[in-house]
């Protein structure tokens, strides 16, 4: 009994030490890239360490849960992914080194709830899945492929899948079917569901960060001809109902740009999204969060009792 007793002592605090270990390194100066912090104002993230001559860095980016790989994608262009790749910077516990190409034709990176796979989309929107290791990332291996749009994929703590997606009642081609949507898992036999007003407008929804526990998703919104579109926020309801999303801000929002590829870091304090007027100019910004989360969430409940 003893034994047993000290087997677990042993194994809880190794898993109370390597919490810590992870607390400590988002806290540390290493974290980040190395990066100073921003405050209320957006600003350029790793200026001048991402993109290649002729590219453009940003969509969604990644973190792992400890903090120490981050991977992001290059382009150039919007909508052509012929010049598309996908690297990573890893801090080997003295310096960060990078940037290292995992991958071209692969984009949209997200991790599974426990750290673990990397979510990647590839051609035709297949989802696809990568591992890292000390001998670097495996091969892609196939997740997830249906005969609609699987764009943007985010997985939850939940076991759900948010997309954007043409689902079953749209055309892949025609941007504006498609909607915000939730695969309930990866079954065969899995439905798609579009979740509807006030989550989804009139044009295109498909740019989206599903927070992991479902309790708010940032969208692109507004979007116009151009592709001018600012981030909103909406929350979950108790009966799973969205809020009438609102904007992030006019520190954000600050005049017509194309904005997406929102992103939360793991430890919930900043947002990373990308930001540009044109193909050329498009970067990745980052900007203090969980400030603006508690002030937007707290407006979201004295909303509900008006």
């Amino acid at each position: 009994m003893k034994k047993i007793i000290l087997s677990i002592g042993i194994a809880l605090l190794s898993i109370c030490l390597r919490s810590s270990a992870q607390t400590s390194f988002w806290n540390s100066p290493h974290a980040y890239l190395s990066q100073k912090r921003p405050g209320d104002t957006p600003v350029i993230f790793a200026p001048g360490r991402l993109a290649d001559h002729g590219y453009w860095v940003g969509s969604r980016v990644a973190f792992s849960n400890d903090g120490k790989l981050f991977i992001y994608g290059t382009n150039t262009n919007w909508f052509d992914g012929r010049n598309q790749k996908l690297k990573y910077f890893r801090y080997d516990g003295k310096s960060w080194k990078g940037p290292i190409l995992i991958s071209e034709h692969y984009a949209s990176p997200t991790y599974s709830p426990d750290g673990i796979s990397l979510f990647i989309s590839g051609k035709d929107d297949v989802i696809y899945q990568i591992r890292f290791s000390d001998t670097g990332w495996t091969s892609p291996q196939k997740f997830l492929m249906r005969s609609y749009t699987l764009y943007n994929f985010m997985p939850t703590k939940n076991g759900h899948y948010y997309v954007g997606s043409n689902g079953t009642w749209g055309n892949r081609q025609d941007y504006n079917s498609w909607k915000f949507s939730l695969l309930a898992g990866v079954g065969a036999d899995t439905s798609i569901q579009n979740l509807g007003a006030p989550l989804n407008s009139s044009g295109f929804n498909g740019d989206f960060y599903i927070a992991p526990d479902e309790s708010y998703m940032i969208i692109s919104a507004k979007e116009t001809p151009a592709f001018e579109c600012e981030l909103y926020i909406s929350f979950r309801k108790p009966d799973h109902r969205w809020t009438v999303p609102v904007s992030l801000g006019p520190l954000i929002n600050d005049g017509p740009a194309h904005r997406w590829g929102a992103y939360v870091s793991p430890d919930k304090k900043y947002l990373f999204y990308t930001r540009g007027k044109s193909e050329k100019d498009c970067t990745i910004y980052w900007v203090r969060f969980d400030g603006l989360l508690r002030k937007l969430q707290q407006q979201s409940i004295n909303n509900s009792y008006q």
